[in-house]
């Protein structure tokens, strides 16, 4: 990440964890989450739009990611998404961070709903992009999808295999290109922006904790006994309160954006849905002038 950012580490819960941090110490608390495949890089020209308007970005790499770590070897590799949550509550409390808008999208969106939902004292908006609310139902999980939607989550099923599991260690990188470019078919990324956050794939965990996720959002598989409670709290998939933004690219080849907003029930406060055309999957990288005008929108409304 460029445009004055420094990459910095501080543990947090179960991770030391890596993040870049952009614009002013004192300025409005902004914690920017990557999804899968993808890392902090998706952030880069997020951050120095945020940042010259005054936002103390955070931009953490994702347990599994890049030089993120975790801080002992006993602790279970999971991916579930209360871990995902869990994580960031923690690196909120390690930063000493009280109050931040969040803003993400796939495992980040995710990250970011939970908090949102769950500790909305914490929150002062949120930006959810590439779903609305994106809390995974787990018990509902087992019920089957359109055709041509569980045909787009081919790889989901693949990685419940131990097929998947070796080509997910041996062709990672394969794998990840060829959903950027199936996710996102408009978006015509280079070599250089693609290696970028390849490099974050080599992370001794990525496998196991993307397996894992995988694998648990459909109930196939246990989760990490430290997020029982936290689970059970997802089950009753709460509403969320906050002040809200959710921005879905028209093209998205994985969950591209149904017609009728089937999530707005779920938003009990300020709710704004937005369809960019020419987007796929990877908003804040692919639409970083939308994507950053969507948390400086929230921030004027604090």
């Amino acid at each position: 990440m460029s445009h004055g950012a420094l990459l910095k580490r501080v543990s947090a819960g179960v991770l030391d964890v890596a993040y870049y941090e952009a614009g002013p110490a004192d300025g409005i608390p902004t914690i920017l989450l990557h999804g899968f495949p993808y890392d902090a890089h998706a952030y880069d020209e997020v951050t120095p739009r945020l940042a010259a308007a005054g936002h103390r970005c955070i931009v953490p790499f994702l347990r599994g990611y890049g030089p993120t770590l975790f801080l002992s070897p006993e602790t279970q590799r999971s991916g579930e998404q209360a871990a995902l949550g869990a994580d960031l509550t923690a690196l909120m409390d390690s930063l000493d961070i009280e109050r931040a808008i969040l803003g993400g999208y796939d495992w980040g969106g995710r990250a970011a709903c939970i908090v949102a939902a769950l500790w909305p004292e914490r929150v002062s908006g949120l930006v959810s992009a590439g779903m609305g609310y994106n809390i995974q139902d787990i018990a509902g999980a087992a019920k089957p999808g359109a055709p041509d939607q569980e045909a787009r989550d081919w790889y989901q099923y693949y990685f419940h295999t131990g097929r998947g599991r070796k080509g997910l260690y041996e062709k990672r990188g394969e794998i990840a290109r060829f959903l950027w470019k199936t996710w996102s078919p408009s978006w015509s990324f280079d070599d250089e922006t693609f290696r970028r956050s390849e490099a974050s794939f080599d992370n001794p965990d990525f496998v196991e904790v993307v397996i894992h996720s995988c694998r648990h959002r459909y109930g196939v598989i246990a989760g990490d006994p430290a997020y029982l409670e936290l689970e059970a709290r997802l089950a009753r998939q709460p509403d969320i309160s906050v002040p809200s933004i959710v921005v879905l690219g028209e093209d998205d080849g994985v969950d591209p954006p149904p017609s009728e907003d089937e999530d707005a029930q779920k938003f009990t406060g300020f709710y704004d849905r937005r369809i960019l055309p020419g987007v796929g999957h990877n908003v804040p990288q692919e639409a970083p002038s939308a994507f950053a005008e969507a948390i400086r929108e929230l921030a004027k409304r604090d």
